[in-house]
């Protein structure tokens, strides 16, 4: 009998792909805090989940069709040199997913150990 850990998981292995993506791009937008010119971008969560999921459903893969839509962030002040970078909504967004990150990882966690205790009985 064929085991699914996609439908095992749950909404959980969607939600940490998706937060490692946006790790990265508020690394990227960390890393480029004093490049003029640059714009800072960010992922919409919920609606990037609500898409994976809805993908999920339907069969396919989560994030076939590729990285989730990039929108750009919309400084509360912006510079003189073009760059939307604000360190501490940056620094802010990037702990509060870090969080959030090692959130999802402990529901897969005690997803795994449920699955494991069933199997051994």
């Amino acid at each position: 009998m064929a085991f699914n850990f996609d439908k095992a998981l749950g909404i959980h292995a969607d939600a940490l792909r998706l937060r490692a993506e946006r790790t990265r791009v508020l690394a990227s937008n960390l890393a480029n805090e004093s490049t003029p010119g640059y714009q800072a971008r960010d992922i919409d969560f919920a609606a990037s989940l609500a898409r994976a999921t809805a993908a999920s459903e339907e069969g396919g893969l989560a994030f076939d069709s590729g990285a989730p839509e990039l929108l750009y962030r919309v400084p509360h002040h912006p510079s003189a040199d073009g760059n939307t970078v604000e360190l501490g909504v940056e620094q802010a967004a990037f702990s509060q997913n870090a969080a959030d990150f090692s959130t999802s990882l402990t529901f897969i966690a005690m997803k795994l150990r449920g699955l494991k205790q069933a199997i051994e009985g």
